[in-house]
């Protein structure tokens, strides 16, 4: 029994070794991470990099979780309520708050915590943002008479500032997009929604995106 454990532990750290072998990791040396996998030893993390201004802001950084978790509450409940009314597809949470790198073995524990949180603020603003675009996309999809930086993808099926004409027929037209009835909608959101009105990355409507004139 013993043995077995050990040839299943020993093919265990030769997979992981050669996994690592593809990994381009920097600030680690490879050959010594493997050659401890091999000895049994497990991987050395790095040392905490303690620095004054770190230490004096980070009740800073960390007192944001506060208002990010009232957002969340309330963003979520937001689409849960009106997405439905709208008949707009919910977006999936999941899809933009992802938390895997506090498992990478390397990390310390300040580390594992910092990335974390970045993963959960940076995936709620992802997930926020989305959820504002499609309320956009519903109500007032009208471009802007500035050029903008950063506009979501929604945005380039926005009417043109000024156009008049058709006003309701083109608004109608974007909420039919936003529920799966247009024929630009792309199948396959999560959440249990019809449709994911979101233009597929790599189609010729999301490579367009930059040039689109948006004056």
């Amino acid at each position: 029994m013993a043995e077995t454990l050990r040839d299943f532990w020993a093919r265990i750290r030769d997979r992981t070794a050669a996994h690592v072998q593809n990994v381009d990791w920097p600030d680690v040396d490879v050959a010594s991470y493997i050659a401890g996998l091999r000895a049994g030893q497990p991987p050395a993390r790095a040392r905490p990099q303690i620095r004054f201004s770190h230490v004096i802001t980070a009740p800073v950084i960390y007192s944001l979780i506060i208002p990010f978790v009232i957002l969340d509450l309330f963003v979520s409940l937001y689409q849960a309520i009106c997405f439905r009314a709208y008949g707009i597809p919910r977006v999936a949470r999941g899809d933009y708050i992802v938390m895997d790198r506090h498992r990478l073995a390397h990390l310390n524990l300040p580390q594992k915590i910092n990335c974390a949180y970045c993963a959960y603020a940076n995936g709620l603003i992802a997930y926020v943002g989305e959820i504002a675009a499609r309320t956009e996309a519903y109500w007032c999809p009208v471009k802007h008479a500035a050029r903008m930086a950063g506009v979501h993808d929604h945005y380039q099926f926005f009417m043109e500032y000024g156009d008049t004409r058709g006003f309701v027929e083109k608004r109608e037209a974007s909420r039919d997009r936003l529920s799966g009835t247009g024929g630009s909608a792309r199948a396959g959101a999560g959440g249990g929604s019809k449709a994911d009105p979101r233009p597929a990355k790599g189609s010729a409507a999301a490579q367009a995106d930059d040039d689109v004139d948006l004056g």
